[in-house]
């Protein structure tokens, strides 16, 4: 028995399908880059999952996630640690912050971050 996989008219359906479905996947994943408008920060949460973790007090968000209070950033890259500082200042002494969103949601639909900015 042959087990290569034929193109045919009966399966067309299926190929059809299996490409939508990988599109809006991907498309559900993604959203647009930005800032976001100035907000207080609610909660600043570092993680041993390898990143943190910050909530913003915002109606929407630029990124289009799914969630649109929630940020975060991995530790590994260059200046997570300066963003996690600047939160956490923001939250000590109740300054409003706003976040570059990246466009990138994971899968809790959190937005990731890329630059941070405090309003004195």
């Amino acid at each position: 028995m042959d087990s290569r996989i034929v193109c045919n008219k009966r399966n067309v359906p299926g190929i059809i399908l299996i490409l939508l479905l990988s599109v809006f996947t991907q498309n559900a994943l993604a959203g647009v880059s930005g800032w976001t408008d100035y907000a207080h920060v609610q909660e600043v949460m570092p993680t041993i999952h390898g990143r943190f973790e910050a909530s913003l007090a915002l109606a929407e968000n630029a990124s289009g996630c799914k969630n649109k209070t929630w940020f975060y950033q991995d530790y590994n890259l260059g200046g997570a640690d300066k963003m996690f500082y600047v939160l956490l200042e923001a939250l000590l002494a109740g300054k409003k912050v706003r976040v570059f969103v990246t466009g990138q949601c994971d899968l809790n639909g959190y937005s990731e971050i890329s630059s941070v900015a405090i309003v004195p």
